[in-house]
């Protein structure tokens, strides 16, 4: 049975979530993976309001889509945070954010994260994606010098604070899949290995596989996948491609999207640097038959377009056949 693909909402959250249902069907896609934002699915009201859950389910039968995960990242970001500013008011909802005293917020998140596992058990979904944030990324410039007690440090105030929101996801069967990525906890290969050490490798804990932040740090997303094949949650498929010609920065420069003065930036999928064929054969290697999720994010195409057209693209990787042939191409490939 072929790989469901789906459709992240998260960089549509500002459309109806029945419009967003109503495009996503259109295009062809199997389901979505609903961000917990805009009023596409509302944590609070889900536990909380008569029919909300059931409302959800009838809108996308009318559309013929399933959900396949939820993904909460704004709130997971707050949870370890530092420094907590008028960032993380932008991105939270009044209610998170109350006073703005950071530990507060702190606190709010990481009972909303608790209660992000209890709704999506509700809505019938395995898998929560998310972001953890990260007590220490503020320290990655490494001057002035970064003491490794303070490194330790971070890593405790990670475990602390995320192992009680990871007690929920085990009582509900729910399981949380961190999306490695610069800003959190876990943001390549050894800060990755280093999380899941924290955490004693508990079950509850695992990885939402997207490449697109490991090719500009020039990282092998192939590699990973093997390496971390029992942590493999789910896929979202984002696309970024290097611009490096001896003025543009990795780090971007404080610049926006689409900016061509950026060291990388976001593409349509397809149309970058992450080796889609390799990943996909190494997908079959380690077995993964959970959805393919498309996270669509290019500031230089209308997403009208791009929605569409990364369907077409992901369709294509996901004919590849399991062989024998397929897994030895991928392994050579990831190591």
């Amino acid at each position: 049975m072929p790989r469901p693909v789906t459709l992240f909402t998260g960089q549509w959250a500002d459309l109806p979530f029945e419009e967003m249902c109503r495009l996503a069907s259109s295009w062809g896609y199997d389901g979505l993976e609903i961000a917990c934002w805009g009023d596409h699915f509302e944590v609070d009201r889900a536990l909380n309001e008569p029919g909300y859950i059931e409302g959800r389910h009838a809108i996308l039968k009318k559309h013929n889509l399933k959900v396949y995960a939820i993904s909460n990242h704004l709130v997971g970001q707050s949870v370890c945070d530092h420094p907590i500013d008028e960032r993380h008011k932008g991105i939270l909802p009044a209610r998170l954010w109350g006073d703005g005293d950071p530990e507060g917020v702190r606190q709010r998140c990481a009972t909303e994260m608790k209660d992000t596992a209890r709704a999506a058990a509700k809505l019938g979904v395995k898998v929560v994606i998310g972001f953890t944030g990260s007590s220490i990324w503020h320290t990655l410039a490494m001057f002035p010098p970064v003491p490794p007690a303070m490194i330790d440090a971070g890593y405790k105030d990670f475990a602390d604070r995320w192992n009680p929101i990871l007690d929920v996801f085990d009582e509900v069967g729910v399981k949380f899949a961190h999306e490695v990525h610069p800003s959190e906890i876990a943001y390549d290969y050894w800060t990755t290995v280093r999380t899941l050490e924290a955490i004693k490798h508990r079950p509850a804990f695992g990885l939402n596989f997207d490449p697109s932040h490991f090719v500009w740090q020039d990282l092998d997303p192939v590699g990973f996948l093997s390496d971390f094949r029992d942590r493999i949650y789910h896929v979202d498929c984002k696309e970024s491609v290097k611009q490096l010609n001896g003025r543009n920065g990795r780090l971007g420069s404080h610049l926006p999207w689409g900016d061509q003065r950026r060291g990388w930036d976001f593409v349509s999928v397809g149309h970058g640097d992450v080796p889609w064929e390799a990943c996909f054969r190494m997908l079959n290697a380690i077995g993964y038959n959970g959805p393919i999720s498309v996270e669509w994010e290019d500031a230089g195409m209308d997403r009208l377009i791009g929605g569409p057209e990364s369907l077409e693209f992901i369709r294509k990787m996901c004919a590849i056949e399991p062989s024998a042939a397929s897994f030895d191409a991928a392994f050579s490939s990831g190591n």
